[in-house]
């Protein structure tokens, strides 16, 4: 590993974000330049996305600019975008996990853009650091970007730190986990400050300046390799196991930079005995990390000029100064200066960004000016409604009253000038065979929106029937969320959606039901004038009513009457086409205070353009309600001078329910036309529901499909059965002499255990030994130490300053068997040698019969290699 530490870049899986943000584009906006624009857009954003995460990434500014414009693009589409409806799915792997000997490394699929740009965040750190790496720190310019560099990288882990968690919503891979990205933002600082060293250095700045750089170094450093290796999880990954020896050995190689320059002010001071002191201090130092992690760093330069120094600090001391040389504990601490600090985070962070859609609204806008939009609807609905109630409270009242009927069928005999107009109203607007069709249809339309709500939902149902019997099989390694929880707003939606058709029908029977009541009367008013005359009874009131001031006051009434109707019809009108937009209030809001506070603003910006309107449709409808007083006190006076006989009292029932059956029409003809535009709008908007599903439904099984193979993969790596121990009586292996080596125990699988063999005959007792036979026996041979190739480090020395010296104890010492070992010899059973006996007596130990098997365990000669050993 190079002496400065680098990240490696996280992969990601392929995406493609055309089709859902092209789906979003097109279903929100119109068609047109927009429109086109957007889509355009799209297009840009996926081309960008590839060129930073979908090919390898040079170590140059170049490549970095890339994935900078790319962030900064995710930043601002963030808010502009339903990436939570758009089922928009991110894979990332983690970045030190190489996966094991079967493939598949750790990764987690998202549908968040959070995640995306934590992770290209990441991406960005981790480029910066091998740029700043591969800089020459030979020339000024190569340590100016180094320090920007690490300084950058620092600051994206420090960000991803902060908010990771509120990104994700839920654990994270161990990359872009809080305590993994913040150490490693805190070994980019320590690096950014070591090289504010070397640049000190390089310009000769003094001595004072540079120990106190140093040993911040010292310190960042120290703090850098506790957190790497005090955290619970970091030592696991190959990278960190890197990382350990190289902070340490940073740790010791800056406090003996920052001892060297302090001996240097010291002697400036004339303080010989401390400048020795902190030069053999530097020494033990450099010593610690020459004899621990050599491999790591060359300490040899600044070795050899602490070696020069104190020799020659050593000389005059001895010969001239005599002063004494106080202890390391003794001296003063060498204060500290940092020159650096975390880049801060902030979009843009590219020079070339531009943003792809400047002229796209944020979600929170577009959210808001839709409420707005419902606020505004509510009002011109409640006054629209409000007068239309009027209306026909007012028609109602003058239907029961025979009016202007009665004033007009003064003579008794000719049908009414206002029957005749409500007659040829109800023709033209096509009678009853227009309602008929159009009651006809309103079930077929009906229909169709349960069918699409009922598939909607349907397909939910069998996603998530789909999902918990999975989760019922592989239990907690099905680890993705319930589809149950995720599909809980949907269900709410499509429970709406239900609930709104239910009611429509309620209206529909309301509407078929009136009709029914009135169907007769309406069929009458579409016939010819001379039927319609023939079906109303005649009848010959008193010609004296023709000029009495009761009718002349009546019809003045209703005159005004009329009047107040046409107002309310102009004042409809004006309304409907009240129009305003409140995107630009909302923006300003939002760029002000961050938030918007939609219901204050729409609510003002309503009562400063419907106040008016409000206050003269209040106006009309207080003159109305005191017209109607005056006009049936009058009907009062006007049938008690009418001349009380059956006909007359038939044909004015017969006018009332003429005139009824009129306002009756229209009223029926618009709610079936109303229902009608009501379904076909709810058929657009079931649709877009039904899409929606859909999409959710296919991310989901994309998803369950890969996490399926995952499963499959990790269940084929896991041993068929649990490990075991073979019975000691399938083993011939004899139990080892007390006092003898104790071979490690490893498990052997043979194709068939080998029959039981005779044992040898029982040896003779051994023959007695002279003492000078027994003085000349083997000695006892014992066993060899291990090898020191690479011994444990020692402990630092104790006066070492800043943090205590790391115990990193280098990679687990192979320890090889000693060249003498040999299970099998007498020496390692501490049993005598035995000289030569006398012909035909046996040996001592005896040879094993002939045609015997050796009664030591074999390797059986078919055997394959043993399986590796944990």
């Amino acid at each position: 590993m190079a002496t400065f530490i680098s990240v490696p870049l996280k992969k990601s899986s392929e995406v493609d974000l055309v089709k859902p943000l092209s789906k979003f584009v097109t279903s929100t906006y119109p068609p047109g330049e927009e429109q086109t624009e957007y889509l355009r857009a799209v297009e840009e954003l996926n081309k960008l996305r590839k060129s930073a995460l979908g090919r390898p990434l040079d170590k140059h500014e170049s490549s970095l600019e890339i994935l900078l414009r790319y962030y900064d693009q995710l930043c601002a589409i963030e808010p502009k975008f339903p990436f939570t409806e758009l089922c928009l799915t991110f894979t990332w792997k983690d970045a030190f996990d190489k996966g094991s000997l079967f493939g598949g490394s750790v990764k987690l699929a998202l549908a968040s853009v959070g995640y995306e740009k934590t992770c290209v965040l990441f991406n960005v750190g981790a480029l910066a650091s091998q740029i700043a790496s591969e800089q020459n720190l030979d020339n000024d310019e190569g340590l100016k970007t180094a320090a920007k560099f690490y300084q950058l990288a620092s600051g994206a882990f420090a960000h991803i730190k902060d908010t990771v968690l509120s990104a994700l919503n839920r654990e994270p891979t161990m990359d872009i986990s809080p305590e993994t990205v913040g150490t490693l933002s805190q070994i980019m600082l320590s690096q950014a400050q070591e090289v504010f060293v070397l640049k000190a250095t390089a310009d000769k700045m003094k001595d004072a300046i540079v120990a106190k750089l140093a040993n911040q170094a010292a310190d960042y450093y120290g703090d850098a390799f506790k957190q790497c290796q005090y955290k619970e999880n970091l030592p696991k990954y190959f990278y960190f196991q890197e990382v350990l020896p190289v902070l340490a050995a940073k740790h010791c190689m800056m406090q003996a930079t920052a001892e060297l320059h302090q001996s240097a002010l010291a002697n400036q001071k004339k303080k010989f005995g401390e400048e020795i002191a902190r030069l053999q201090h530097a020494t033990e130092l450099v010593k610690t990390v020459a004899s621990r992690y050599d491999e790591y760093v060359n300490m040899k330069d600044l070795s050899d000029k602490i070696s020069r120094s104190l020799t020659a600090a050593k000389k005059d001391n001895d010969f001239i100064y005599h002063d004494r040389v106080p202890e390391v504990k003794d001296l003063e601490h060498i204060g500290k200066a940092s020159l650096v600090k975390t880049t801060g985070i902030q979009t843009p962070l590219s020079q070339k960004f531009t943003d792809l859609f400047e002229k796209m609204v944020p979600m929170a806008v577009q959210q808001s000016v839709s409420a707005a939009n419902s606020r505004k609807s509510d009002t011109v609905n409640r006054l629209i409604g409000s007068m239309r109630e009027a209306t026909n409270l007012c028609n109602g009242v003058l239907a029961s009253l025979n009016l202007p009927a009665a004033l007009e069928d003064l003579s008794g005999d000719a049908v009414p000038q206002s029957i005749l107009e409500k007659s040829r109203a109800v023709v033209q607007q096509g009678g009853l065979q227009s309602i008929e069709q159009l009651i006809k249809d309103l079930p077929e339309l009906l229909q169709r929106n349960r069918e699409i709500l009922d598939e909607s939902l349907k397909m939910l149902d069998d996603e998530e029937t789909t999902d918990n019997e999975l989760r019922g099989k592989f239990n907690q390694r099905w680890n993705r969320t319930p589809s149950g929880d995720l599909y809980k707003p949907l269900r709410a939606e499509g429970n709406n959606f239900r609930n709104i058709l239910d009611k429509a029908v309620q209206a529909d029977q309301v509407v078929k039901e009136r009709y029914t009541a009135h169907c007769e009367m309406i069929a009458l008013l579409c016939k010819p004038e001379n039927e319609l005359s023939a079906a109303i009874p005649s009848a010959n009131p008193a010609k004296t009513l023709q000029g009495s001031e009761v009718v002349n006051v009546l019809r003045a009434q209703l005159a005004q009457l009329d009047e107040v109707k046409r107002e309310r019809e102009v004042l409809e009108g004006e309304v409907k086409s009240v129009t305003f937009d409140m995107t630009a209030k909302f923006l300003t809001a939002l760029a002000q205070d961050g938030a918007i506070n939609e219901e204050a603003l729409t609510t003002s910006e309503l009562d400063s353009r419907y106040g008016s309107h409000t206050q003269r449709v209040q106006q009309n409808l207080r003159r109305q309600e005191e017209l109607l007083s005056q006009i049936q006190v009058s009907h009062q006076e006007f049938s008690a001078l009418k001349q009380s006989n059956s006909e007359a009292n038939n044909r004015e029932e017969v006018l009332k329910k003429l005139a009824s059956a009129h306002d009756s029409y229209i009223e029926i003809s618009s709610n079936i036309k109303e229902g009608t535009k009501f379904y076909n709008d709810l058929t657009e908007i079931l649709l877009k529901f039904q899409n929606k599903c859909s999409d959710i439904v296919f991310a989901r099984k994309t998803e369950r499909d890969e996490l399926l193979k995952e499963l499959q993969q990790s269940i084929a790596r896991e041993p068929s059965a649990p490990s075991f121990n073979v019975p000691s009586y399938q083993s011939n292996t004899p139990a080892p002499a007390s006092g003898g080596p104790n071979p490690a125990p490893r498990t052997v699988f043979t194709q068939q255990q080998p029959q039981a063999k005779p044992q040898p005959p029982a040896r003779p007792p051994p023959p007695s030994v002279t003492p000078q036979a027994a003085s000349t026996s083997a000695p006892v041979s014992t066993p060899v130490a291990p090898s020191s190739a690479n011994p444990p480090p020692v402990a630092p020395p104790s006066q070492a300053q800043g943090p205590p010296y790391p115990t990193y104890q280098g990679y687990p010492g192979y320890y090889q068997m000693p060249m003498a070992y040999n299970p099998y010899a007498y020496g390692q059973f501490n049993m005598q040698y035995m000289p030569y006996q006398a012909q035909g007596q046996a040996g001592y130990p005896g040879a094993p019969p002939a045609q015997q098997p050796y009664p030591y365990p074999q390797q059986p000669p078919q055997q394959q290699p043993y399986y590796p050993q944990q």
